[in-house]
C-alpha cells in the first residue's frame, strides 16, 4: 500500500511538472513571441509605390493659349473659316529622352476690337506694345499676336515680326495663310519654349550625346538663390576703391529680382576682400604694355578666389558669385583674351552655375609722384551691365539667333521681358517635375532595399502630397495654366525634399538583423533552455508510455 501511494504521488508530481512546462511553453509561444514581435517590429507606413513608378513615365503635354488678332486689311483670302474660330495645332517636342513631350498650341482667331485698334494707331511699335499691354490681362504662358497688313507702316522697313516686352507681338500678314502660319509657328516657339530649353530641363533623362553644348550650363531649378557681390582689392596700399553697391543693387538688380520672385526667393549680400589675388600670374605683352589672361587660364582663377569667398559653406541654396577684381598696381592694366587671342570687350567672363568675374582696370596717375593710395570710384553702371548680362546667362535667359526680319524690344530696366519669364517658368516647371520623380524614385528604392527603416506617417503624407502635386502640375500644364502648374511643381519639390531628408530615414539609427540577434539571444536563451529541455523530457516520456504494454486486469 505504501509503495502504491508513493508511486501515485510521484506520478501526480510528474503530471504537474508536465502541465507547468506546457503552460510556460504555451505562454511563451502564444503570448510572449507575438508581444515581442509587435513591440520590436519596424513601423512602415504605406507608400504609393505604383504612383511613384508612374511619375517617370508620365507624358508632358504643354498647352500654349495663342490669340491671333487680325486688323482691317490683314485677313488672308484663303482663311478656312470665318472669324472668330478656334484651331488646335499639336506637334512633338524632340528632346531625345525617355519621356514623351508634346506641344499643344490652342489658337483663337478673331478680329480686332475698337480699343485695340486705337492702341495700334501709335507711332512706334514700342508705344503700341505699351498701349496694348494696358488693355490685356494676359496670363503667364499665353500669347497675343496682332496681324497687321503687309504694307503697314507701324513696323520698320524689313521687319516682319516685332516681339514686345510683354506677352504680345506684331506680325505682318504675308502673302497668304501659309506664310502667316510659318511666321506664327516660329514666333510661338521663340516666345514660349523650344526643344533645346525643354531638353535642358530634362537633362537628367537625356543621354549626354543628345544634349546641346549649353544644356548643363544653366542653373538648376531651386526654391531660392543667394547672390553675393564681392569687390576684390589685392593692393589696398595703392588703390582705395569705393563702390556704391547698395545703390547699384537697388537701382539695377532689384527690379530684375522682383520680376524673378515668382520663380524663386532671392537674397543679396556684398563684401570687400583685401589682398585677394586671382591665383594666376598674367602674361606681360610688350606690344600693348599690358598684362593678359588667356582663355585657357581662366578656369584656374576661380578655385583660389572661391576659397576666400566662404559664402557657400553654410548656404541652403545655390550661391551666385559676382566678383569685381581691381588688379594690383604691378599687374595693371589687365585684360582677358578669348580663345582666338582677341581682347574681350567687357573684360569679364562667367562660369556656368557659379557666377562671373569682371576685371576693372584703373587708369594710371598722370604724375608718378601721386600720393598713394589712389581713390577710385567704380562706374557701377558699366559693372552692373556686365553682371546683369551674366545673370541672364546663368538662368538660361539667352536669346536664340533669330532671322533678321525679327525685331525684339529691349526689356528695359526690368532685365527680362514677360515672355522670357514665361520661358523660364516653362523650363523650371518641367525640371521640377522631373526632379521630384527622380527624388521619389530614389527614396522608394532606398526604403525597399533597407527594410528596417521606419516610415513615419508624416513622411508618407509628404510622399503622397508630392505625388498629388506632380499630377496636378501635369494637369495644369495640359490646360495651359502655367502659373498654377509652376506653383504645384514647387509644392511637389518641397514635399519630396522633406520626405527624402527626414531625419527618421537615417538607416544608421536602426540595427540590422544580425545585431538584433546578438542582443536578444543572451536575453532569451537562458529562459528558453529550461522550457525546451522540459518539452524534450515530456516528449521522451510520452514515447516511452506508448512503447510499454497496456496492463490488463
Amino acid at each position: 500500500m505504501a509503495a502504491a501511494a508513493a508511486a501515485a504521488a510521484d506520478e501526480a508530481e510528474r503530471s504537474r511538472g508536465r502541465r507547468a512546462a506546457l503552460c510556460f511553453a504555451a505562454i511563451a509561444v502564444l503570448l510572449g513571441l507575438p508581444l515581442w514581435w509587435r513591440t520590436t517590429e519596424t513601423y512602415r507606413a504605406a507608400l504609393p509605390y505604383a504612383g511613384i513608378a508612374a511619375l517617370g513615365r508620365l507624358p508632358f503635354q504643354l498647352a500654349v493659349p495663342v490669340s491671333v488678332v487680325f486688323t482691317p486689311g490683314s485677313v488672308p483670302a484663303d482663311l478656312p473659316r470665318q472669324l472668330p474660330y478656334r484651331d488646335v495645332r499639336e506637334e512633338p517636342v524632340p528632346v531625345g529622352s525617355r519621356t514623351d513631350v508634346a506641344a499643344r498650341y490652342e489658337e483663337v482667331y478673331r478680329s480686332i476690337t475698337a480699343r485695340e485698334a486705337a492702341a495700334l494707331g501709335a507711332a512706334t511699335p514700342r508705344e503700341a506694345d505699351a498701349a496694348l499691354h494696358a488693355l490685356q490681362d494676359a496670363s503667364p504662358g499665353s500669347l497675343t499676336v496682332y496681324v497687321v497688313p503687309e504694307s503697314s507702316s507701324l513696323l520698320p522697313q524689313g521687319t516682319n515680326v516685332y516681339m514686345g516686352k510683354h506677352r504680345s507681338a506684331l506680325v505682318r500678314a504675308g502673302q497668304g495663310l501659309a506664310a502667316l502660319r510659318a511666321r506664327l509657328q516660329q514666333l510661338t516657339r521663340v516666345m514660349s519654349f523650344t526643344a533645346s530649353s525643354i531638353a535642358a530641363a530634362l537633362a537628367d533623362r537625356v543621354p549626354d550625346g543628345q544634349l546641346g553644348p549649353d544644356a548643363r550650363r544653366h542653373l538648376k531649378s531651386s526654391l531660392g538663390y543667394e547672390i553675393t557681390f564681392s569687390l576684390l582689392n589685392p593692393d589696398p596700399k595703392s588703390h582705395d576703391v569705393d563702390w556704391d553697391i547698395e545703390g547699384a543693387v537697388n537701382r539695377y538688380v532689384q527690379p530684375v529680382l522682383d520680376k524673378l520672385s515668382v520663380v524663386a526667393n532671392f537674397s543679396v549680400d556684398s563684401q570687400i576682400l583685401y589682398y585677394a589675388v586671382l591665383g594666376v600670374t598674367p602674361r606681360f605683352d610688350k606690344e600693348s604694355s599690358s598684362f593678359l589672361l588667356s582663355a585657357h587660364s581662366l578656369p584656374h582663377v576661380i578655385n583660389p578666389v572661391e576659397a576666400r569667398l566662404g559664402s557657400s559653406a553654410a548656404s541652403l541654396y545655390p550661391v551666385l558669385n559676382f566678383l569685381l577684381y581691381v588688379p594690383e598696381r604691378s599687374h595693371s592694366p589687365l585684360y582677358i583674351q578669348d580663345k582666338d587671342g582677341a581682347p574681350v570687350p567687357t573684360n569679364a567672363f562667367h562660369s556656368p552655375r557659379w557666377g562671373g568675374i569682371m576685371i576693372y582696370n584703373i587708369e594710371a596717375p598722370a604724375s608718378p609722384q601721386a600720393s598713394l593710395p589712389l581713390h577710385v570710384d567704380v562706374d557701377m553702371v558699366r559693372v552692373m551691365e556686365v553682371f546683369l548680362a551674366q545673370l541672364r546667362l546663368l538662368f538660361g535667359i539667352s536669346r536664340e539667333e533669330l532671322p533678321p526680319e525679327f525685331q525684339v524690344e529691349s526689356p528695359g530696366n526690368e532685365g527680362l521681358a514677360d515672355w522670357e519669364l514665361d520661358r523660364l517658368l516653362w523650363a523650371h516647371t518641367v525640371e521640377n517635375i522631373a526632379t521630384v520623380a527622380t527624388t521619389l524614385t530614389s527614396l522608394a528604392q532606398l526604403l525597399d532595399q533597407i527594410s528596417n527603416i521606419v516610415i513615419k506617417d508624416d513622411v508618407a503624407s509628404e510622399v503622397y502630397r508630392a505625388v498629388a502635386s506632380v499630377q496636378d502640375a501635369m494637369a495644369e500644364l495640359a490646360e495651359g495654366r502655367l502659373r498654377s502648374a509652376f506653383q504645384a511643381s514647387k509644392e511637389a519639390v518641397t514635399s519630396s525634399e522633406r520626405a527624402f531628408f527626414d531625419p527618421s530615414l537615417l538607416h544608421l539609427l536602426y540595427f540590422p538583423d544580425d545585431q538584433k540577434f546578438a542582443i536578444y539571444i543572451p536575453l532569451f536563451l537562458p529562459m528558453a533552455v529550461p522550457i525546451l529541455l522540459s518539452l524534450a523530457k515530456i516528449l521522451r516520456e510520452a514515447r516511452q508510455r506508448k512503447k510499454e504494454p497496456t496492463k490488463m486486469d
